[in-house]
């Protein structure tokens, strides 16, 4: 058995419990907050037998996806930083961070 944990973005979230119903796969689903846009992501906690690691993993990856978000950086107030700091930049987020961890041992009370 292994533990399959998916840090997906909240735009993906719902979909994503879709696939693991229609597919039969319990999942914990947690509201997560990401550290470096401080946006809503969501974490699933999925405990799934060996052989249906890829099945779960194929889900997230299909239903995950990457895409472009204007973010302003923080203020910073060294007088030396050039005077773009303060403008919006672009950046990827999006996608999935999964993490497959072996498990010793699973109740279910």
């Amino acid at each position: 058995m292994k533990l399959v944990i998916a840090i997906v973005q909240d735009k993906d979230a719902n979909n994503l419990r879709t696939k693991f119903v229609e597919a039969n796969i319990r999942a914990t689903r947690l509201s997560t907050t990401g550290g470096f846009l401080k946006s809503g992501n969501t974490t699933y906690m999925i405990g799934v037998e060996d052989d249906r690691v890829d099945e779960v993993l194929a889900l997230i990856n299909e239903t995950s996806r990457t895409r472009q978000q204007f973010m302003t950086p923080p203020v910073n107030l060294d007088a030396q930083m050039d005077s773009t700091s303060g403008y919006p930049v672009e950046v990827q987020v999006g996608g999935a961070t999964v993490f497959v961890m072996p498990v010793d041992s699973f109740h279910q009370f």
